[in-house]
């Protein structure tokens, strides 16, 4: 499976739309959306030189709950923009909101003022206006996404796919193609979850309440938990409570397929775009091989699952036996499912798995995972330890409650600011720093360490072609990753992001960064930079190193990854959590233009 040279027919239609074809569609102006007035799930497609896209809202039904939705061209997701490499691109939007709205292209490589970052790369896209995104010829391939950068409009179905093709031979072909995109609804609108959030961040979070015999908690282990004021179970924000889990738009119940023929290699290009949800993605039984992420081939590598983290995607290939083999896109707190099925004949079905039990956290979600040294896991007492030179194994996977039973917890601090750098402001925004954070990118994720099968690691990926630029990082840097749980404040540095007080991180034009991110927190989060690739420093040989535009990093851990910052401009930078960025995780980065260059003004600018 090395090559995936096979040939390649495309299934979904094609629908290009030119520019002139500007005037408002039905859904647009009001009328009736979609059998007794609701937006449709699904997507079309759309391609060519000159594409419009219009958002409209409205409302939207999913296995009988009935919420709003922000729709683009009448669907939600919105149409699948089909672009090639090498060729320009015009896409026109409007918007027909009372609000402002926008579109980034995640993803792509592109001018930074057509990025779609209201207030850093461009003023947004006002009502009843239309902003082109007049995109020089593309300079990548792959599987990516679009999505609003305008309040928490992608949370009501603001979002959509794009498939760039290569402009030779792909290095992935294979007999079926299809694009999943997995994301997240709830009838309740956006600000209403924002605000139980900042009133109470375990307020989804049902999964707490079970502090009963029927829990694998232990007395002991609970009351562990308590003196630390944290919960074991405190894995999504935003949970199965509200959310139902959606595979293109529709429903586990709503019965999305993907056909096949015996013998056929099919493709899925396994696109996370949900507000607030990791993804483990699985296919009962079958082992399948991920052959790219976040859009950039890799060497194909053989597994039976894999966490996908808000904002990422990933290609597979998978050669689907029987009558149907059902796909398992489950939540990671285990509150909910996505599902499709890959089906020989329309109609047939595989069963559906039930929900696995819910994961706990570890000692490593604590940043207390610190190689060997061998802690006595029987009751030892920690009380009055010095954690800031803690070197222990809190076993090789990280210590579960269960191994943390009869620990005198009382005297470890899990506020001691001492631990961070100088430049992280300290206050009410940090109550937790991780003690001593190790490389955590050979871990599975969350709930997936101890699982009977190949579950995918980002130390598997290996870059399919070789990089482009292998000088050693002139510099170094340190970005923590902080918050407040409790108060549901979010940062980079303990700093909240504020459009007039914060200063960009700064980088020189073509420099050579190693970037490496600590995260002082107990839930994971999805970091990503737009307008870039940086290299994850993975273990993969120099030339190898994977090429991604988001990261996972592990709750208590840290990731490093190296950047070239080669593309001019104002770009964001901040974790994919929907919420968490509204609250503040969010950094403008700064790339000072090249010497010679004219300069370039933001769209809007005098």
């Amino acid at each position: 499976m090395s090559q995936l040279l096979v040939s390649r027919r495309r299934l979904i239609g094609a629908g290009a739309l030119g520019a002139g074809a500007l005037a408002l569609p039905a859904w647009a102006r009001g009328a009736d959306l979609h059998g007794g007035g609701s937006i449709r799930p699904g997507f079309d497609e759309v391609s060519g030189r000159d594409i419009a896209l219009t958002i409209g809202e409205g409302p939207r039904v999913v296995q009988g709950r009935r919420g709003h939705a922000v729709a683009v061209n009448g669907s939600v997701p919105g149409p699948l923009v089909r672009l090639r490499e090498g060729q320009p691109v015009r896409l026109a939007v409007t918007n027909t909101l009372d609000e402002d709205s926008s579109i980034h292209w995640h993803g792509l490589l592109l001018p930074f003022q057509f990025d779609g970052v209201p207030g850093v790369s461009f003023p947004g896209i006002r009502p009843g206006e239309t902003f082109v995104y007049d995109i020089p010829a593309l300079r990548q391939s792959g599987t990516y996404w679009w999505h609003s950068h305008s309040g928490l409009q992608e949370q009501a179905g603001h979002y959509g796919p794009i498939v760039v093709e290569p402009s030779g031979t792909d290095a992935v072909q294979a007999d079926r193609d299809y694009v999943l995109l997995l994301s997240d609804f709830t009838p309740l609108h956006p600000h209403t979850i924002m605000d139980k959030l900042k009133k109470g961040e375990g307020y989804f979070n049902y999964q707490q309440n079970t502090w009963t015999d029927d829990y694998p908690l232990s007395g002991e282990d609970r009351r562990m938990w308590a003196r630390m004021r944290m919960m074991a179970t405190d894995i999504l924000d935003v949970t199965g409570s509200t959310y139902t889990y959606l595979a293109n738009g529709r429903g586990p119940e709503e019965g999305l397929e993907f056909l096949f023929n015996p013998g056929e290699r099919v493709r899925l290009r396994v696109i996370n775009g949900s507000a607030m949800t990791f993804f483990n993605v699985r296919i009962p039984g079958v082992k399948f091989w991920v052959v790219g992420a976040d859009g950039q081939s890799v060497r194909p590598v053989e597994v039976e699952e894999f966490q996908i983290g808000t904002a990422e995607t990933y290609d597979i290939v998978v050669e689907p036996t029987g009558e149907a083999r059902t796909i398992v896109a489950e939540s990671m707190d285990r509150s909910g499912m996505a599902v499709a099925t890959l089906a020989s004949r329309p109609g047939a079905r595989a069963p559906v798995p039930p929900l696995r039990d819910p994961p706990l956290l570890t000692m490593a979600d604590m940043g207390m995972n610190h190689g060997s040294g061998g802690m006595d896991h029987g009751g030892g007492d920690m009380a009055g330890m010095d954690h800031s030179a803690m070197g222990h194994d809190m076993s090789s996977q990280g210590a579960t409650a269960d191994q943390m039973a009869g620990m005198d917890m009382s005297g470890m601090n899990m506020r001691d600011t001492s631990l961070l750098p100088p430049d992280v402001k300290v206050g009410p925004g940090i109550d937790m720093v991780s003690m001593n954070p190790v490389d955590r990118m050979g871990d599975p994720g969350l709930g997936l360490d101890n699982v009977p099968h190949k579950v995918l690691t980002y130390k598997d990926l290996v870059a399919l072609e070789p990089n482009d630029d292998l000088r050693r990082p002139s510099r170094s840097m340190e970005i923590h990753l902080t918050g407040n749980m409790e108060r549901y404040m979010w940062s980079f540095d303990g700093r909240k992001f504020t459009a007039v007080s914060d200063d960009p991180i700064r980088f020189a034009y073509n420099e050579r960064v190693r970037v490496k991110l600590v995260n002082d927190t107990m839930m994971a989060h999805p970091i990503h930079l737009h307008g870039h690739f940086f290299e994850l420093v993975n273990g993969a040989p120099a030339d190898r190193q994977p090429q991604k535009h988001t990261v996972i990093v592990q709750p208590g851990g840290s990731a490093t990854f190296d950047l070239t910052a080669d593309e001019q401009g104002d770009w964001a930078f901040h974790c994919h959590l929907l919420y968490h960025m509204h609250s503040g995780m969010f950094q403008i980065v700064t790339v000072a233009k090249p010497p010679s260059a004219p300069d370039v003004k933001r769209v809007g600018e005098d």
